[in-house]
């Protein structure tokens, strides 16, 4: 029988041990900036639940709401004034950004010992050094990914198949499978007969931004199906994954909403704490 996999009740559950390791901390509490550029009106919904979220773990969160033609040296200054500030933890810049800025300039610029997000090109490289784990920041959806499949099978000798190859998901959660001896594949707009590796992965992970994407027919029997994409039709917001009709061969598989959003938040908050206790 596939299992569901709830993320908003195992993100409620960490909420709650984070809530508690905040109200263990000697001295002041932790602290997140979120620098957000211009009215993207989904980006100010994912700011406002960041808020939401870190006040109820106990963060602190400070919005910096900048207009959306704001020069890039002007975000410039703003982190390095928030890399200078011993109050501030974390810096998240919300993406995506104003065209006249150069998103690679802006999070070269923010403090990798408060970048996390994990963008920065230092944290980008120590994802890449396992040796590294205690310093790196790593992107905050592919922890939620990772932390998801470890819940519920082993990753040691799966097959995994990555459909999609971005810096902020398919890379680094590729890269986190690999460290936990997974077989790795990375398919994308070039790959030949996708459906073949499809049909190959013990782990699925699917992050286009397509919607219905992946159908039933591209599923292994009893896999584990995680699906990153987020994409609104009318009023609804579906995945990247027929759903309905893949749940009827996943073994496990998470939905759209209520699967890795909620965890992706909840492992900012976990990054920004774990910032909190480097600093």
């Amino acid at each position: 029988m596939t299992e569901i996999i709830n993320g908003k009740k195992i993100a409620n559950n960490l909420k709650i041990s984070l809530k508690k390791e905040v109200n263990e901390l000697r001295g002041r509490k932790p602290s997140l900036s979120v620098i957000l550029i211009g009215d993207n009106p989904a980006s100010q919904t994912y700011v406002r639940i960041k808020e939401k979220i870190a006040k109820e773990i106990g963060i602190l969160s400070k919005v910096y709401v900048l207009d959306k033609n704001v020069s890039q040296k002007e975000v410039i200054s703003l982190i390095q004034s928030l890399n200078k500030n011993k109050k501030v933890d974390g810096i998240l810049l919300q993406l995506p950004i104003s065209p006249q800025i150069k998103e690679e300039v802006v999070l070269k610029a923010i403090d990798p010992k408060k970048d996390v997000d994990g963008l920065n090109p230092l944290n980008k490289g120590f994802l890449f050094n396992s040796e590294n784990k205690k310093n790196r920041f790593v992107p905050c959806t592919a922890l939620a990914i990772l932390h998801l499949i470890q819940k519920f099978i082993k990753i040691k000798g799966k097959k995994a198949v990555i459909v999609g190859r971005s810096n902020i998901v398919g890379k680094p959660t590729g890269q986190l499978l690999l460290e936990n001896n997974a077989t790795v594949c990375f398919c994308h707009s070039y790959t030949k007969n996708l459906k073949k590796q499809t049909l190959e992965a013990d782990i699925l992970v699917v992050a286009l931004g397509k919607p219905k994407f992946i159908k039933k027919d591209m599923v292994k029997k009893g896999a584990m199906v995680i699906d990153v994409g987020i994409n609104k039709l009318g009023n609804k917001l579906i995945g990247d994954v027929d759903f309905e009709k893949a749940k009827e061969k996943a073994g496990f598989i998470t939905p759209v909403p209520g699967g890795v959003g909620p965890m992706t938040v909840i492992m900012l908050m976990k990054n920004t704490l774990k910032a909190r206790k480097m600093n």
